[in-house]
């Protein structure tokens, strides 16, 4: 009799703890590659570049069609992911500011950028409040030179990388000999000495599995930005892998490689989780933070043609047309997220906080300018209501775009251009003309969704 009532016993803890297992919030991993094109990865059209683990990423989940970076270059487009708003109202609207900021080097000129400001809260803080464990490995950028605007001041436990601010972690992009890690710049000990043995995507990819190791088995989610530096320029690998045979250019098979280098580490977190049993209470969001070719220069511009990195949009890197801005974003969890799905929901990086604080079920703390995606993750099939997308950016004249629907305006120069982009993915035909209803509910838009930056005025 006490056999079995032990053996009742058991059973419901069995029952009790698959139910506690099933409710528990999911843990995050968020990978964000640097420079990758829309077009750079298999499930989104490449044939010459392969990207396995990715594409079986994008198999086992959602692929969104209609994913926005946040701005067309880094500093600006992080700082929308981390904070929710929009470059209408972001603090970062630029790599370099126009007035103010503070001063630093590059490339032996003094240029002048913004950073995070220390009242801004971030997905860190909105994580760490709703009781996850936060990390982030790699490239921050978005501390300007200002020291104390790091990923510990703005929500994350524990950060390993470079930061702008402190130009001895970055030294060399891809073989750094220093990095920072938890208010401290420590050595990297196999890169001394002008060494080359521990690549930045191996780097990042060990200290991220590291710090999931490290929290598998705490009562506390864990949430974790995994921020690599691949395929930026400059071009650079340990060995050009599989395509060292191939009868391209030195560059193209080293951009090949740098992406399969990406592409590995995606394989390797993926891995990590299955074997572990993470896979059925995590979720994988992998996407890019902004278009391919990171400087116009001939050569680069070259590789990003050979491989179509762009796909079938127009522009690059610092384009707000959609070769620009638009980007792979996949999400991923064995148990969580349906798989082999395709959503078209048009979203961008200003959601993102609003979609990870629903992911862990987190207090609405903050108003933002995204959305929450997670209702339109769980089921691709849906959409929400139309509603305007937004980007502005500086460099080469004061440009602003919006998406909306279907429609795509670009404004520069006074002028508003508009698009189908249901017909016109390329961006070629200007129908403004044709549609002045529409053009006039851009304009509407267009006088409030933005406020005056005091390092970016228009004035």
């Amino acid at each position: 009799m006490k056999i079995i009532k032990y053996l009742l016993l058991l059973l419901l803890l069995g029952r009790f703890n698959a139910i506690a297992q099933t409710t528990q919030r999911p843990n995050i991993v968020f990978i964000l590659a640097d420079d990758l094109g829309y077009g750079d990865v298999g499930a989104y059209g490449q044939t010459k570049i392969l990207t396995p683990n990715i594409d079986l990423l994008a198999k086992e989940g959602t692929k969104f069609t209609d994913f926005y970076a946040g701005a067309p270059v880094c500093s600006p487009s992080r700082g929308v992911l981390l904070t929710g708003k929009h470059t209408g109202h972001a603090t970062i609207r630029g790599n370099m500011t126009i007035k103010g900021g503070l001063p630093g080097g590059k490339e032996g000129k003094t240029i002048y950028r913004a950073g995070l400001l220390p009242q801004e809260q971030t997905i860190g803080n909105v994580l760490s409040n709703a009781g996850y464990t936060t990390g982030l490995v790699g490239k921050w950028h978005v501390d300007g030179f200002d020291t104390l605007a790091t990923p510990l001041a703005h929500g994350f436990d524990y950060f390993y990388g470079w930061l702008v601010a402190y130009p001895q972690t970055y030294t060399s992009t891809y073989w750094p000999d220093q990095w920072y890690r938890n208010g401290k710049v420590v050595p990297v000990p196999e890169n001394q000495n002008g060494q080359h043995k521990y690549y930045t995507s191996e780097i990042i990819t060990d200290d991220a599995i590291k710090f999931i190791d490290g929290h598998k088995n705490n009562k506390k989610p864990f949430f974790v930005m995994v921020n690599h530096s691949n395929p930026h320029s400059p071009l650079d690998v340990p060995h050009n892998t599989i395509y060292e045979g191939k009868d391209w250019t030195t560059d193209e098979k080293t951009y090949a490689a740098m992406v399969s280098y990406l592409d590995n580490s995606v394989g390797k977190i993926r891995k990590y989780l299955i074997d572990n049993g993470l896979d059925k209470n995590t979720i994988v969001i992998f996407t890019s933070d902004n278009g391919p070719r990171s400087e116009p220069t001939k050569s680069l511009t070259a590789v990003a043609d050979f491989f179509q990195s762009s796909g079938p949009l127009k522009g690059y890197k610092r384009d707000v047309t959609e070769g620009g801005i638009r980007e792979p974003f996949i999400v991923w969890g064995s148990k969580l997220i349906q798989q082999g799905a395709t959503s078209a929901t048009p979203g961008y990086f200003t959601d993102i906080m609003a979609t990870l604080g629903g992911i862990a079920k987190a207090k609405p703390v903050l108003k933002t300018d995204g959305i929450d995606l997670f209702p339109y993750i769980q089921n691709p099939q849906s959409q929400p209501k139309d509603r305007f997308l937004y980007w502005e950016f500086f460099e080469g004249g004061y440009v602003q775009a919006v998406r909306y629907g279907k429609w795509k305006a670009i404004i520069k120069d006074g002028k508003l251009s508009l698009f189908n982009l249901s017909k016109d993915i390329h961006e070629d035909a200007d129908v403004a003309a044709q549609h002045p209803e529409i053009v006039k509910q851009v304009k509407g838009y267009l006088q409030t969704c933005r406020t005056e930056s005091p390092y970016w005025p228009l004035k």
